[in-house]
């Protein structure tokens, strides 16, 4: 375990874990939504070429929308964290139902052995609950993402780069710029959905300073207007010294015609803080891995990311 000490231009304290080598123990849990057999038994396929990997014999699970009873999900993810064995903890896949477990994890003990968190989507509530804390964390494809047909070498390298030397320099370059300006902070962020739903919980704590990221999949502009307004109202996007926007993917135009690229623009651009779109994560083709917890910093079209 390793913790930055902030300096005068740093970011907050971050705990990191510490890097997953080939050989190394990681474990695959279901905390969110059930899943197919066939792209999940090709991402394990995957992962077992270059890591040894716990998973629960009930993992593909079902209770309706859930992948199991909540008893089932808390239960599978409680024991990987208190694992001493394994060094990562990579979600199968997302869609709903973390937060439902999230006041039976053993938080603490994160922090005290911390081991990576590995997904994005649904997973953003746990991410939240590991910033909240310190805790580095990794926003990545699932098991079921790196098991598609379609799913590239080059995708599946960098997956495995982020987990295996997490602070590694990493940039996105030539976004949009629908704000310019220059900012450095912690990165934070994830699902808008989730991002909203845990600051309606009270469980939404962003650091001061911190970069903001944000993505969403299948919302229509209206309603990505709404989640933008509830974090402002809250005060939660005061607290961001930029905003970089993922894909919005499927999150097209209702009968009004309003673009969710507007939206973003309008309940952003008086802010203050710079405002970039057009990075290559979330729900979309592209998917990069990236490290919450790094520090990045925003200057004209860029980002640049560091441990």
């Amino acid at each position: 375990m390793v913790k930055v000490k902030p300096g005068r231009d740093a970011a907050p304290a971050v705990i990191w874990p510490a890097p997953v080598l080939p050989g190394d123990w990681i474990a695959v849990v279901a905390p969110s939504s059930p899943f197919g057999a066939e792209d999940f038994g090709r991402g394990m396929a995957w992962l077992r070429e270059h890591y040894r990997v716990k998973v629960a014999a009930d993992v593909l699970d079902r209770a309706g929308y859930l992948a199991g009873s909540d008893d089932r999900r808390a239960a599978e993810l409680e024991r990987m964290i208190r694992d001493p064995d394994v060094g990562a903890i990579v979600a199968a896949r997302g869609g709903y139902g973390a937060m439902r477990i999230l006041e039976r994890l053993p938080w603490r003990e994160l922090e005290q052995a911390p081991k990576w968190i590995v997904g994005f989507s649904d997973v953003t509530a746990l991410h939240a609950c590991a910033w909240s804390r310190g805790l580095a964390s990794i926003h990545a494809p699932h098991v079921t993402g790196l098991g598609r047909a379609d799913s590239l070498p080059s995708e599946r390298e960098a997956w495995q780069r982020a987990l295996e030397s997490p602070r590694a320099p990493r940039a996105w370059e030539r976004l949009r710029v629908l704000r310019a300006g220059e900012a450095r902070g912690v990165l934070v962020g994830g699902n808008l959905a989730l991002v909203e739903t845990m600051a309606a919980s009270g469980r939404l704590a962003l650091p001061d300073g911190c970069v903001l990221a944000l993505e969403d999949v299948t919302e229509r502009p209206y309603r990505v207007d709404r989640m933008l307004t509830a974090l402002r109202l809250g005060g939660h996007l005061a607290r961001a010294s930029a905003i970089v926007f993922g894909s919005f993917e499927q999150c097209d135009p209702g009968p009004d015609g309003v673009t969710v690229d507007e939206v973003i623009a309008e309940r952003t651009g008086d802010l203050g803080v710079p405002v970039l779109a057009g990075a290559p994560f979330g729900h979309g083709a592209s998917n990069e891995p990236f490290i919450l917890g790094s520090t990045a910093h925003v200057s004209g079209d860029s980002v640049l990311m560091a441990g």
